[in-house]
């Protein structure tokens, strides 16, 4: 008999085979999002108006990133699947579409981002605010093709289960982002002082080093070379494009429902004032810090799924799909706690407001209780990539974001149609019930997905032999 000892001893090894893939993705992307983290806290030591200039920029920008992360996310599992199935020499070719799509990708990021001054004057966000947060994201433009070249390489080595390179690379661009802020914020050596408009070109800077790195890496390494990403130069192969975008589109647009349901918020309370924004931002910022770690399960995931299903092991692509979802509510539970009990430390870290530090102090009670939630739902997602299944999710997270949990937040935040205007907590309340919402549909689909492919009992609680 299978006990439950031997369940955990299974769930011990796929946890090893999880964190090796996953770890540094995990690192490379808290070291992504840690430099919106830096621009943010750096830009609040210089002033409040900076602080929610570069808040109301992010709220722009990361939406639209990761949309683009999400469709080139596409090459991890058509990587994963082909490597696991043995056939490496089909790799190339795609990998060589993939990078036509990048470059597609950021010529629409460029068009969003210079007439993002629409949206700003549609919300009626304060005119220099909005002054600042143009003029940080054109300085970040400057390096979006970078970033979007440099995460189509990524997306490829993770499917051929090499995950260390991008960490290294991100931590690099990490630590050179801070030395670059403070001299473009305070006008250091010679350079103009620019204040949180400085971040942005400390950024496309870091994003330029990040792809410079990542094309030497995968044009010297042996393995890599073998592969033949650069052997040849092909011209855009329209079906190979569609199959990718295929795929891809509906990753991007779930990842994109869900992260742009928290910046329409931000953009909400926009109107607020700078001692609202610069409040929900710290809480925002933190819980997108945070975030990152069921991400990069979830993308860990994706390849532990892929991989097995090329090699044609459905049982185990199964049982990978549960214990990623395990290890996620571990990590909840971690995260909830920090933000629970020492509210006070986090806070410190962006700035010494008292008024801005009490409300961000209220609001991280709600980003706690999201934690669980967020991680079931993201790690549900993972999996389905893993068996490519996207455009399901990508309805259900429409439904749970833009459908029933935005609508609710307004209600409850803006109007006194139920209550009276709650302000920003209504606003969060809305962003928990989207995702516990996504949490639940996600699961029922993955759930349904495995029946049709595994045995009908969950490899994580078979007890027979």
């Amino acid at each position: 008999m299978k006990t439950n000892l031997s369940t955990f001893a299974r769930y011990r090894g796929e946890l090893r085979e999880l964190l090796y893939l996953a770890g540094p993705i995990m690192g490379a992307q808290l070291a992504t999002t840690g430099m919106t983290f830096v621009d943010t806290s750096m830009a609040g030591q210089y002033s409040a108006m900076d602080l929610a200039a570069i808040a109301l920029g992010s709220s722009i920008w990361v939406p639209v990133y990761l949309l683009v992360r999400g469709i080139l996310m596409a090459i991890t599992p058509i990587v994963a699947h082909l490597y696991g199935a043995g056939r490496s020499s089909d790799i190339a070719s795609q990998i060589r579409q993939g990078l036509w799509v990048a470059l597609l990708m950021s010529l629409l990021c460029l068009g969003f981002i210079y007439h993002a001054d629409t949206v700003l004057h549609w919300l009626q966000v304060e005119p220099e605010m909005a002054t600042k947060s143009i003029e940080y994201l054109k300085a970040l433009a400057w390096g979006v093709p970078a970033i979007c070249l440099f995460q189509t390489l990524t997306c490829y080595c993770e499917g051929m289960s090499k995950t260390k390179p991008g960490m290294v690379f991100s931590f690099v661009a990490l630590a050179l982002n801070i030395p670059l802020n403070y001299v473009l914020i305070y006008g250091k050596h010679g350079f103009p002082e620019l204040g949180g408009v400085g971040c942005g070109y400390a950024t496309a800077v870091c994003f330029w080093a990040m792809f410079l790195m990542m094309a030497a890496y995968t044009a010297l390494d042996q393995q890599h070379r073998k592969a033949g990403i650069y052997a040849q130069w092909d011209l855009p192969d329209l079906n190979i494009i569609a199959g990718l975008l295929k795929l891809g589109v509906p990753i991007g647009l779930s990842i994109f429902f869900e992260a742009s349901i928290f910046s329409v918020v931000a953009l909400l309370i926009g109107k607020l004032g700078a001692i609202v924004v610069a409040g929900h931002q710290i809480a925002l910022n933190f819980s997108s810090l945070t975030f990152m770690i069921p991400m990069s399960l979830s993308m860990g995931l994706t390849i532990r799924v892929g991989q097995a299903l090329g090699a044609g092991k459905t049982e185990q692509a199964a049982f990978s799909s549960y214990a990623g979802i395990a290890t996620t509510l571990i990590t909840a539970t971690v995260s909830a706690s920090v933000m629970l009990l020492l509210p006070d430390l986090v806070t410190s870290i962006y700035t010494k407001n008292t008024d801005v530090i009490l409300l961000a102090t209220q609001l991280l009670v709600f980003a706690a209780l999201f934690q669980y939630a967020d991680g079931i739902q993201i790690a549900a997602n993972g999996a389905l990539r893993g068996y490519k299944d996207t455009r399901v999710p990508m309805a259900m997270i429409l439904v749970a974001c833009w459908g029933i949990a935005l609508p609710l937040g307004y209600i409850l935040g803006l109007t006194d149609w139920l209550v009276a205007p709650m302000g920003p907590h209504g606003l969060w309340i809305g962003l928990v019930s989207a995702l516990i919402i996504g949490a639940i549909l996600l699961s029922l689909r993955l759930r349904t997905i495995i029946r049709r492919t595994a045995p009908a009992n969950p490899p994580m609680l078979t007890t027979s032999v």
